[in-house]
């Protein structure tokens, strides 16, 4: 399976959304990445329902709604409704983790679970065969253009053995500071889907660094 590009929509120019939708949709990607925050979990506001409500109408590609709040589940039906196919919650913030990602699945969404960087894979433990997928931040959330943070790498094999022990479909995903280089080392580490913001919108040929993503 090639390599899953999800940019990151919290990257892109939005004094003109509309135009950096079109270029997601001729490019190669394959999913758009939502970074959903309420200034609480994370120290930062990004955008909410207003703009979600309005992607499915004019993209086809897959929507990977991350949120960095508290309770997310309380708007789990919503984000069902936008049209999204991943709903990724932080480990970090939900108690009743188990619950959560039930309720995911019954929204008819798949439940994906994320951690930051502190939180060691083991404790994914018990409810790693519930998940679709698991998404290692490989910077602190709440900001783009952070500095990649190195144990990522090993972080990603130690989860890649977990998942094949037991034999899961499990995708792993990876977002903060991927470009090339560390896009490569992930992906040879274990990595399926690759999250890129500034990297992409950022650059030169948005759609040709999208293709060379797709490429690792």
């Amino acid at each position: 399976m090639s390599t899953i590009v999800a940019p990151s929509l919290l990257a892109a120019n939005f004094l003109h959304l509309k135009r950096d939708i079109e270029m997601l949709n001729r490019s190669e990607a394959d999913w758009i990445h939502l970074d959903i925050m309420d200034g609480l979990f994370v120290p930062n506001i990004s955008f909410g329902f207003p703009v979600i409500n309005q992607l499915k109408a004019i993209t086809p590609k897959k929507l990977d709604a991350h949120l960095m709040i508290v309770s997310p589940e309380k708007f789990t039906h919503e984000i069902a409704a936008a049209g999204a196919t991943y709903m990724n919650v932080h480990y970090e913030a939900c108690p009743h983790l188990h619950r959560v990602v039930q309720e995911i699945r019954s929204c008819g969404m798949k439940p994906a679970v994320t951690l930051n960087p502190h939180t060691p894979v083991a404790l994914l433990e018990e409810i790693l065969p519930e998940l679709e997928m698991v998404l290692l931040m490989s910077v602190n959330p709440g900001f783009g253009g952070q500095q990649f943070i190195e144990s990522t790498v090993r972080k990603v094999a130690k989860l890649r053995e977990m998942i094949e022990k037991r034999n899961l479909p499990t995708l792993i995903q990876v977002d903060g500071g991927v470009n090339l280089e560390t896009g490569r080392r992930l992906v040879d580490a274990g990595a399926n889907v690759l999250v890129a913001g500034s990297f992409v919108f950022s650059s030169d040929d948005p759609e040709e660094t999208i293709r060379q993503l797709k490429a690792l």
